[in-house]
């Protein structure tokens, strides 16, 4: 069944990619080909003279490889300049090392009426979307009287966005959110459409009073996902973010499955926030640097509230 699925995806990334590589990727050197031919189309570094000496070199020592170990070196090298830090040659799940269990959000009311959302990084494997998404999403429906939020990203690392969106869908304000800017395109994403994807129909979504306070806990880990997360709520009157600059991940990938069970991550886009500001490698900074963002941020909520 598995082999079943793995050729079935190949395919259809090779129709999706317009690349007639199927039986190119039988050997070492169609494989780092392929690759090449798929980070040239798409990647957001893929242009210029660091690119184009990258590839040139990378082709000529694919003619000279006898193993795929060689293949996956080649394409693990050639990846970092196509797409930059945010771009990998991923092994089968099976392979991978240091995999960590899913984690469903963490939410709870303190006893001065703040609600306290801790979204973990999530990927789906081992945690159902919507099991991520309701948890957080069902408890803001029934608290509704909160005197303000407190969402911690620390530690988030990323994963699929659409679940922790969707989980804090009624604290962000209806519309484009953030684009993603890539070489050739600009994909705007609304909450909507986030909501729709995480199936919160149009009866059951709600949004919480735009004058409440949320305040956003960010570290050295929030990354990706997270930091999409956080972008959510860039340029909002009733946002504060503490704690220490993020990891410097805010841009859009899209995975290639490749035909040995390898995955390629591309980054293709940058993340851009309603305000008009461009976030790809840099960390971002909170607005207040502090050792103990929740209670700052608690002290920060019950002060808008005096």
């Amino acid at each position: 069944m598995r082999i079943g699925k793995i050729i079935t995806l190949c395919l259809l990334t090779a129709l999706m990619t317009g690349c007639s590589w199927f039986e190119d990727t039988t050997t070492p050197e169609g494989y780092v080909r392929h690759c090449i031919r798929l980070m040239d189309k798409n990647a957001l570094y893929a242009e210029g003279e660091a690119w184009e000496t990258m590839k040139e070199q990378t082709l000529e020592k694919a003619s000279q490889i006898t193993t795929l170990e060689e293949a996956h070196a080649l394409v693990s090298e050639a990846v970092g300049v196509a797409g930059g830090k945010h771009s990998i040659l991923k092994p089968p799940m099976e392979e991978r090392e240091g995999a960590t269990e899913e984690k469903v959000p963490e939410v709870s009311l303190s006893e001065d009426g703040i609600i306290v959302v801790k979204l973990p990084a999530h990927s789906g494997i081992t945690v159902s979307d919507s099991l991520y998404t309701f948890t957080v999403f069902d408890f803001l429906a029934a608290h509704r009287e909160a005197k303000g939020v407190v969402i911690d990203l620390q530690d988030n690392v990323g994963g699929n966005m659409y679940p922790m969106l969707a989980a804090v869908s009624p604290l962000i304000p209806d519309g484009i959110f953030i684009r993603f800017k890539g070489r050739k395109s600009n994909s705007p994403v609304t909450i909507e459409y986030v909501e729709k994807q995480a199936g919160i129909s149009e009866d059951k979504a709600f949004k919480l009073p735009a004058s409440l306070p949320i305040a956003i806990l960010t570290n050295e880990w929030t990354g990706s996902s997270g930091e999409a997360t956080l972008l959510a709520f860039r340029g909002l009157e009733n946002v504060r973010t503490f704690g220490t600059p993020t990891a410097g991940y805010a841009s859009s990938n899209i995975p290639y499955l490749l035909s040995d069970g390898y995955t390629l991550v591309l980054t293709i886009g940058q993340d851009v926030a309603r305000t008009g500001e461009v976030f790809c490698d840099d960390p971002i900074a909170p607005d207040i640097e502090t050792e103990t963002p929740l209670e700052d941020a608690v002290n920060w909520i019950n002060e808008r509230n005096v």
